[in-house]
């Protein structure tokens, strides 16, 4: 049986979409309510699949220590990537589509093998990895002025709305993807550093992280999906 508190919020939070941004769900979740969060999430994941959408891969958040700690817990969160989030590089995305959008720099990965193991390391999920992505997610939140707890963000699809991948991707072999340093720059200024290292100490801890987390869940990560595993920075 689904918990009506549950539903009521994951109602909130799909009709915030087509309206505007909602309050906190403190109504129907405590702040670090994990289980709930992640019960509210699966709820609209299935409304949007019965709906035709189709889930083509997985976001990791929440991957450096700072964030974890200001939002009070010691572990990162995961969203669902659908096949409408994808823009391709060098596309628009009109403003008119998002609420309160930010965009982040990301490290991303597609596969190129399953990964069913729920002790899933870093070397495994690195052997799985067919191409390394340069990317965008653009964030997005459907909790007003992005006031958001953990539980907010996690029921609210990791706060997830659209992605970019750089059309070509590289092989893994060879790439220092953890001391990669990124520069984001807005018409010419910079408005964002990071480096590969801060994702959990390494893009591929993050990856490890997520595909575990999955296979312990029984949706396990499989070949062809799309990783978002290391944000770098956020404007």
């Amino acid at each position: 049986m689904t918990n009506p508190a549950h539903e009521a919020a994951a109602r909130a939070l799909r009709d915030a979409y087509s309206k505007e941004p909602i309050p906190p769900m403190r109504q129907w979740l405590d702040p670090v309510d994990i289980a709930g969060a992640y019960a509210v999430q699966a709820i609209n994941t299935r409304f949007w699949v019965e709906q035709g959408r189709r889930i083509v891969g997985r976001k990791a958040g929440l991957t450096a220590k700072a964030v974890q700690t200001q939002l009070g817990v010691d572990q990162p969160d995961f969203g669902v990537l659908f096949d409408d989030m994808m823009i391709p590089d060098g596309g628009t995305l009109d403003p008119a589509r998002c609420l309160q959008p930010k965009a982040e720099a990301e490290i991303a990965f597609v596969l190129g093998a399953d990964l069913p193991d729920p002790n899933t390391t870093a070397e495994m999920a690195g052997a799985a990895v067919a191409t390394v992505h340069a990317a965008l997610e653009i964030v997005d939140s459907r909790i007003a002025d992005w006031k958001i707890a953990f539980a907010d963000t996690v029921a609210d699809n990791g706060s997830s709305a659209f992605y970019v991948l750089s059309k070509v991707g590289k092989p893994l072999d060879g790439l220092d993807i953890y001391s990669a340093g990124m520069v984001m720059e807005i018409n010419g200024q910079i408005v964002s550093l990071g480096a590969g290292a801060a994702a959990l100490g390494h893009p591929l801890n993050a990856a490890a992280w997520l595909a575990s987390t999955l296979a312990q869940r029984g949706e396990p990560l499989k070949k062809g999906d799309v990783l978002l595993a290391a944000h770098l920075g956020r404007w």
